[in-house]
């Protein structure tokens, strides 16, 4: 095996030493001429002899190092984590590396950032989130996405909402030049101001129509013009109109008297996500707002209705809805 070893040509050149150093001392060398022949010091030469001699081929194998002991453990872990969970120092938003580094006082920065990486930890990157406390969440939850699953027969179903405060802003608006010859569209940081408009829509499940007007205000007398415009568009009609819980959606006792063809269905407290309406803002929002540029609020309550035509149904998929709490836990772990 040793000669094996020699002829090799994969032989790491330290197996290939050891095992020269003892066929050579099995043909009666002395520990100087190895050492000469091999080219190592007379030292390695008795080692290699020794190992060999005590474990045979085992003893030619390298032990393993005892390395340098760590000098953070789990434990230093625990007090990263458990200082997390604690405010960050006065005068401070939130922890920071260093600040983290200088709290625990015997902890250099770089473990604390690698530690951080390896645990999928971002502290610059905030979120935020909504927790539903209404204890009516489940029957409430139960009835808004029974209208989307399994919406009455001849009858609609409408998702209402306002969207306050669009602002009608123009910029400056192009392509930009950029130094190594990229071109990219960009606007002006100066605005000006042309007004504000609100929002009311509704937008109908089954076909995704939006039904949409503009209002400068955003009180219970233009929520009620504006669900009168929509009883008047879907004439002898049953309607089942889901709301979010904003004061002036509720106590309308009398207006809803006055029109028995409809019926309003609350998405449970913090949970307007439930609205369908609410997406479609989004999309309106990203879509067709954002960047864009008006010289007036005509101009913007224009470019809105043209967006209204494009309007597409949702395929609601979601029929299970889970309340799911985030208070005692850390938002790392979710």
């Amino acid at each position: 095996m040793l000669e094996e070893r020699c002829r090799s040509p994969v032989t790491l050149q330290r197996d290939l030493k050891r095992a020269r150093i003892v066929l050579l001392a099995a043909d009666g060398r002395s520990t100087r001429s190895i050492a000469k022949e091999v080219g190592v010091q007379p030292r390695i030469v008795s080692l290699w002899r020794h190992r060999y001699a005590d474990h045979g081929l085992e003893g030619l194998q390298s032990k393993p190092l005892p390395g340098k002991q760590p000098i953070y453990t789990k434990a230093t872990d625990k007090r990263i984590l458990k200082l997390l969970d604690k405010p960050p120092p006065a005068g401070y938003a939130r922890w920071t590396g260093p600040l983290l580094a200088e709290e625990l006082g015997d902890v250099d920065v770089q473990y604390v950032w690698r530690f951080l990486r390896s645990n999928k930890i971002d502290l610059a990157a905030r979120k935020s989130w909504c927790e539903s406390n209404d204890p009516q969440f489940t029957a409430k939850a139960a009835d808004v996405v029974g209208l989307y699953v399994a919406p009455p027969k001849k009858a609609i179903v409408l998702c209402v909402d306002e969207k306050p405060s669009i602002q009608a802003l123009e910029r400056a608006q192009g392509y930009l030049k950029l130094p190594n010859g990229r071109s990219l569209t960009g606007q002006s940081h100066d605005y000006k101001r042309h007004g504000t408009t609100t929002l009311f829509a509704a937008l109908e499940v089954a076909t995704g129509k939006i039904l949409a007007t503009h209002s400068k205000r955003r009180r219970r007398v233009e929520f009620l013009d504006f669900m009168d415009r929509v009883t008047a568009a879907f004439p002898n009609r049953q309607l089942h109109v889901v709301l979010d819980n904003l004061s002036t959606h509720k106590k309308n006792e009398e207006w809803l008297k006055a029109h028995p063809n409809v019926k309003f269905h609350f998405t449970p407290t913090s949970a307007s996500w439930l609205n369908q309406v609410e997406v479609w803002f989004s999309i309106l929002q990203g879509q067709s707002l954002t960047g864009a540029s008006f010289t007036s609020l005509k101009q913007l309550e224009q470019h809105i209705d043209a967006y209204n035509d494009k309007a597409e149904p949702f395929v609601w998929t979601k029929k299970k809805v889970r309340q799911r709490p985030f208070k005692g836990r850390r938002i790392t772990r979710l």
